[in-house]
């Protein structure tokens, strides 16, 4: 490890933000940030307000503002407006509930739903309803929680930015001629734009934390195995993850609590015991007093700032890094030397996998069929040649070259071999510190079709996140303030930080994200678009 943040980075023009941090006093303040799904349970259990009441809300809200968003491929207001019907059955029983009863979540498509369309993003999925519910699903469903629709997303996760789904490109509400990030950028926008309390994405190489960052809302990924996969529709199954995007660290803990926890059809999902992630967040704070963080460790890591990385950005993490050592923490730089291997090597592992996960969509099993189909391999072909995008087109040729006989040693099994040292070096990391920052991208959300004909200037985007995946580790995006659109100025656009944990130590993650956030000062601003109750 390098010299402290405290004496080697407080200088330049970041000085005085820096010690305005250092001087608020470290407790929730008027301004902090407040949990969205507390306040509807606080409101449903005082009956202020019903679940209906507070589900026509948001459907009102999708109404007004989603024709411009496009964070939805489908939404089901009816089915929505039973479950709230139903919520407000159990109220006025006398039932107590849950803090997730009656709230209303918005889940991405790739995420089965029993009784609505999943359709992944892929017009070879446009017709496909379940008749089951992924188990995180059904565990919200077990909860009360209120359904109003799926989110729009790449098609089967492949894309960082969201113009890769078959539908339409979903815009960021904080400028509609930017993207919102991907591959879970409708729930990311969904949530931006105030047109859900909170939302299901998944993340594979961080489809949830580059929206997260780019939208200016909190994203989880949980350690691997930790949420079941079961009913996730795969692009890579040992790297795919399903986790929370919500306003705030407390909602993302409590959504956490509601979805983790092994399960008997998915040999990947851990036994571990699942706490209530949000129990202590506000007492532990309160308990610190001045310097909650005293005693933790918190590795800078060197590989991800300077060149590459946008100005305003850089800048951003080590203000938060010195904001994090106003609150106690040593922060220091650590370097992890196979930082950039990680990138490469994830591409061939995603690729490999998606090239074998996605032949079962050969329209005879799953799939829509081509109506010009005559035999059996014109279905094959027909089908799969109208129903998959570019995008995924050239990754399964891509995969299917890394897995073939003459190249499997040079591109597959090399790759696992830096996966393995890239989960050494991180794991390593975490013995000495309690947790990694770094950013969760290199840029501000860039604009709709700047990258989507340069393939590998948008897989470069994936460089802050994707070696988490590779470790299995858990990571935790939050805002960290905002910086101009453009160079001439104009509207701001969001960032944020990203928070790397050890295996399964959520809660240490979630405390450390909750410390910042309710202290740092990062303002609560509304995005332009988002839908005004």
């Amino acid at each position: 490890m390098q010299a402290s943040i405290h004496n080697g980075l407080r200088s330049g023009s970041l000085r005085g933000l820096a010690f305005k941090q250092a001087r608020c006093k470290h407790t929730v303040a008027a301004s902090s940030k407040q949990s969205v799904i507390r306040e509807i349970h606080e409101q449903l259990s005082n009956k202020k307000r019903s679940a209906v009441e507070v589900t026509q809300q948001y459907l009102d809200a999708i109404a007004r503002t989603d024709s411009t968003v496009c964070s939805y491929i489908t939404v089901d207001g009816e089915q929505a407006l039973a479950q709230a019907r139903a919520v407000d059955a159990r109220i006025a029983a006398g039932e107590t509930l849950g803090p997730l009863a009656g709230v209303p979540l918005a889940i991405k498509d790739n995420i089965c739903t029993s009784g609505t369309r999943t359709t992944a993003g892929s017009q070879i999925l446009r017709d496909y309803v379940p008749n089951f519910d992924a188990t995180a699903v059904s565990r919200l469903r077990g909860a009360g929680a209120v359904f109003l629709g799926k989110t729009n997303m790449d098609e089967f996760g492949m894309g960082s930015s969201t113009e890769n789904s078959s539908f339409k490109p979903t815009r960021n509400p904080w400028d509609a001629e930017r993207v919102p990030g991907g591959s879970s950028g409708g729930s990311a926008a969904a949530v931006a734009a105030h047109e859900c309390a909170a939302a299901l994405g998944s993340d594979t190489g961080g489809s949830i934390r580059q929206p997260a960052h780019f939208c200016g809302i909190v994203g989880l990924k949980p350690t691997y195995g930790r949420v079941s996969r079961y009913g996730l529709i795969s692009y890579a199954s040992s790297l795919d993850c399903i986790g929370p995007m919500a306003h705030t660290v407390e909602d993302a803990a409590l959504l956490l609590s509601g979805i983790a926890g092994g399960d008997s059809h998915d040999a990947t999902s851990s036994g571990r015991p699942v706490v209530d992630f949000a129990a202590g967040l506000a007492t532990g704070l309160a308990a610190g007093g001045s310097r909650p963080l005293a005693g933790k460790r918190i590795g800078l890591v060197a590989q991800t700032m300077g060149e590459g990385v946008a100005p305003a950005i850089d800048e951003a993490v080590r203000a938060a890094a010195r904001h994090l050592e106003s609150l106690g923490a040593t922060v220091e730089e650590v370097s992890l030397p196979t930082f950039g291997q990680g990138l490469p090597a994830y591409y061939v592992l995603a690729l490999s996998e998606a090239s074998s996960n996605l032949s079962r969509y050969d329209s005879v099993r799953y799939g829509a069929r081509s109506p010009a189909a005559t035999d059996l391999a014109s279905l094959f072909a027909g089908s799969r040649a109208e129903g998959l995008g570019g995008e995924v087109k050239r990754r399964i040729l891509m995969g299917t070259y890394a897995l073939s006989a003459g190249y499997y040693d040079a591109y597959y099994k090399r790759a696992q071999q830096v996966r393995t040292l890239v989960q050494q070096e991180m794991v390593a990391a975490l013995g000495r510190c309690d947790a990694l920052l770094s950013p969760a991208a290199p840029s501000a959300a860039y604009k709709l079709g700047e990258k989507s004909s340069d393939p590998l200037a948008m897989y470069k985007g994936d460089l802050m996140t994707v070696n988490v995946n590779l470790a299995g580790l858990p990571a935790l995006v939050l805002p960290a303030g905002f910086v101009p659109g453009s160079a001439e100025g104009g509207a701001e656009l969001p960032i944020g930080l990203q928070l790397v944990g050890r295996a399964f130590d959520e809660a240490g993650l979630l405390g450390l994200g909750y410390a910042y956030e309710q202290t740092a000062g990062v303002p609560a601003r509304r995005a332009p678009l988002a839908a005004v109750a």
